[in-house]
């Protein structure tokens, strides 16, 4: 896992597509923030790549910046076009494909977090 950053630090990230280029027959990565509260990842997925249906205890919202996806909520296949965004409540199994190349914004967040 990244090392946690400052939550109190404000950082613009920039050329991050340019860095995570798409990969033949792969799916990578990048850790853009990652704090107590929030932890934003950008992933690269090349045609057919996919995540097995998994479940996370963190609020999620997913944002597809390029492509099309399919997305599987609780056994319910969506379609996902550049620009749709899905929302999971903590616990919720998802699985997801690249139906053609694309980049997407995975953004968790500790919804048990308290700064006190």
């Amino acid at each position: 896992m990244a090392e946690y950053q400052n939550l109190n630090l404000s950082a613009a990230h920039t050329g991050i597509f340019a860095e995570l280029p798409i990969v033949k027959s792969a799916t990578t990565s990048r850790v853009v923030v990652n704090n107590p509260l929030l932890r934003v990842v950008v992933f690269a997925f090349d045609t057919g790549q996919e995540l097995t249906e998994h479940a996370t205890p963190r609020a999620v919202i997913v944002q597809l910046n390029s492509g099309k996806m399919s997305f599987t909520i609780y056994g319910e296949e969506s379609t996902l076009d550049a620009g749709d965004i899905v929302y999971l409540a903590p616990g919720t199994p998802h699985a997801l494909r690249a139906l053609e190349p694309c980049h997407l914004t995975l953004t968790l967040v500790d919804t048990a977090y308290n700064a006190e």
